[in-house]
């Protein structure tokens, strides 16, 4: 009995041990819990914090962009007077031959190495800087191989990212000795700073070249395609305006620089067209001669594109009706070849006979002026997306 009370009793404390013990372990795991839980909390708590303070980085850094972009936007006067560089030897006459070249140089860039994000392919920086001096030069050298009497040139960097800086209207304005020159921005940006990499600072515009003794230049501007933000960091399109005495005369020879909007919805580019038919009718309408040349970026509908059929995918110029502008005016676009060429990928070593081209370069000019020939000069898009136009016209 002893030995079962004793039985008993040890059991009794066994038990009453293990049910102690079991029941201090379970106090101490209600503790750990909380203590977890409250590490839990503290922890989804730093996260919280670190994503704000990421927002709201994000958002003060957008913002300061928003505000340094805005402040620094180029708005340049409806009106400016352009400074005119150089010295030219000659006059304008009457019934003597004259000819007159327009080319975008694609900012020295474009070669046929290149392709370019907006137009479907895949750089920013689509140059080296060798490369980009190779086109600049080669560019003066067509020049002066043509030497027409007035050069228009669109895409002319004076210092910008994408071009390396450098400065073209210098380089071009030098080794052009025997011209005037005078340059209008149309694209002037602290910083572009989309895609990735951005496409950084731009400072571009349109350089005419002419050996005939200017009476003035002026940067009209056009309409703007684009609101606040997009506007800041694009395009203020204009028209470059060269004046010359005609001798035996009172009248002048107006001849206009212009590169018009590719990347819009289409409005822009009728605003603008509008704008330049208006310019064009005042000057015929006083008896001036008058021709303005340049990119576009739209085709005359009198002119014959069949060859050069839009592939699927790929940007699509507009179509200036001819009808639209005043009667007086003529029209002129060579499509025997392209004048410019798409940009969604390399033109060397490309299959040519599956790519994309267009007509899209040319000329508009007034009454008085006979266009005895107007031809797109076939460079192979070695050093520029473009072919140069060029025509040898005649005033009446």
């Amino acid at each position: 009995m002893t030995d079962n009370l004793a039985n008993i009793s040890n059991s009794g404390l066994n038990n009453k041990g293990t049910n102690e013990f079991g029941s201090s372990s379970h106090n101490r795991n209600d503790g750990s819990s909380n203590n977890n839980g409250g590490n839990g909390r503290s922890v989804i708590k730093k996260i919280l914090k670190a994503i704000a303070i990421i927002i709201l980085i994000i958002a003060i850094t957008f913002a300061g962009l928003m505000a340094f972009i805005s402040l620094t936007e180029y708005k340049p006067e409806t009106v400016e007077r352009v400074a005119i560089n150089g010295k030219a030897a000659y006059e304008v006459s009457r019934g003597k031959a004259l000819k007159v070249m327009t080319w975008n140089i694609g900012y020295g860039a474009l070669g046929d190495n290149a392709d370019f994000f907006m137009d479907g392919g895949t750089h920013v920086k689509t140059s080296s800087k060798q490369r980009i001096k190779e086109n600049i030069e080669a560019v003066s050298r067509e020049i002066d191989e043509v030497s027409p009497d007035i050069a228009m040139l669109q895409e002319v960097d004076k210092d910008s990212t994408r071009s390396e800086h450098i400065d073209q209207v210098s380089r071009i304005g030098a080794a052009a000795g025997d011209y005037e020159n005078s340059f209008a921005r149309n694209f002037k940006a602290a910083i572009v700073p989309y895609p990735l990499p951005p496409i950084g600072k731009v400072d571009s515009g349109v350089m005419t070249l002419s050996k005939f003794k200017a009476g003035g230049a002026s940067r009209v501007s056009l309409p703007v395609s684009f609101k606040w933000p997009v506007r800041t960091i694009n395009l203020k399109r204009c028209l470059l305006v060269n004046r010359a005495k005609v001798t035996g005369s009172d009248k002048e020879l107006v001849y206009i620089n212009l590169h018009l909007e590719a990347y819009d919805n289409g409005e822009g580019k009728k605003a603008q067209t509008e704008a330049l038919n208006k310019l064009l009718k005042e000057e015929s309408d006083k008896g001036n001669y008058v021709i303005a040349c340049g990119d576009f970026n739209q085709t005359f509908n009198n002119v014959y594109i069949g060859n050069y059929p839009v592939h699927k995918g790929l940007w699509k110029p507009g179509k200036i009706d001819i009808s639209e502008y005043d009667s007086s005016l003529n029209f002129v676009m060579d499509g025997t070849h392209p004048t410019c060429r798409s940009l969604d990928k390399p033109f060397k070593g490309a299959d040519k006979s599956k790519f994309q081209f267009y007509v899209i370069d040319g000329m508009i000019y007034s009454s008085n002026i006979d266009m005895k020939s107007c031809k797109t000069q076939d460079l192979g898009f070695k050093h520029s997306d473009h072919n140069p136009v060029v025509a040898e016209i005649r005033l009446k």
